[in-house]
């Protein structure tokens, strides 16, 4: 695997690049077909893709910088803003469009369960692309293993550098994979389900469990205290926040049909 897709001369074109924007693309489309189901104008998902991307960058710089180099805000901001050096991470970049939702969706007042029901498709088939960028890019990269199915990097690659000749475990694609599989079942269920705001929980829940499991086989995670994953720990917050929620909301849909019924 090699990061660089194309040089001429001074302008580089990467892999990671390329597949975020694909990424993006597929995760449009998606968005724009569930816009039609959910009777969500469509203008109004490319409207907020837009804020979106730029809130997702931010937000995965963000997270990065908060667990690798927290001195950098206040020693160089400007440098926090260099992403083009690398350093985004995917929880930053959640929490940073799951804010620009909240907030496009109290302006547009449009429901905010019922948006994130309709962009949960899209954005986890959006990551399992992304993961692909990782890959060939040999970030987001395993530990050392005698599997078969294990990877040796380009040098040029984070883990080349990290772990020079050795087989690692493709991290990246066990994540693919798990997304893939979520992308699958929530496109199964999402016109089963019937809460609203059930299917995007769902998303929170099953993402977190696989990206739990693949942690333990990561070697470059964020880490903090020494020796804890801040991946696993926010995954089991949103495994039991999203728990919770589903709770309240399915009690308050129970209520409305009942009012409804009397």
């Amino acid at each position: 695997m090699h990061p660089v897709f194309l040089q001429i001369g001074p302008l580089t074109l990467r892999w990671y690049g390329i597949m975020i924007a694909l990424a993006c693309m597929a995760g449009l489309w998606i968005a724009k077909k569930e816009a039609d189901r959910n009777q969500i104008a469509k203008g109004k998902i490319e409207d907020f893709f837009l804020i979106a991307m730029i809130c997702a960058v931010a937000g995965a710089r963000f997270y990065y910088i908060a667990f690798t180099q927290p001195a950098l805000f206040w020693e160089n901001p400007l440098s926090v803003l260099a992403i083009w050096e690398g350093g985004l991470a995917i929880h930053g970049a959640i929490l940073g469009g799951l804010l620009a939702g909240f907030v496009y969706t109290r302006q547009q007042r449009i429901s905010f369960w019922k948006f994130a029901d309709t962009l949960a498709p899209s954005l986890i088939l959006g990551q399992a692309i992304g993961r692909i960028g990782c890959f060939l890019n040999g970030d987001a990269h395993g530990y050392p293993t005698d599997r078969p199915w294990g990877m040796i990097y380009s040098q040029q690659s984070p883990a080349g550098q990290m772990f020079p000749g050795q087989t690692l475990h493709p991290t990246q694609l066990y994540e693919m994979v798990f997304n893939l599989v979520i992308f699958g079942v929530l496109w199964i269920l999402r016109k089963k389900i019937k809460t609203m705001g059930n299917l995007f929980l769902l998303y929170i829940i099953l993402y977190s469990s696989g990206r739990i499991f693949v942690e333990h086989f990561r070697a470059d995670k964020l880490i903090y205290l020494s020796n804890i994953s801040a991946a696993q720990s926010i995954g089991v917050f949103g495994i039991f926040t999203a728990l919770i929620l589903m709770a309240v909301l399915g009690k308050r849909s129970l209520a409305q049909n009942n009012e409804i019924g009397s």
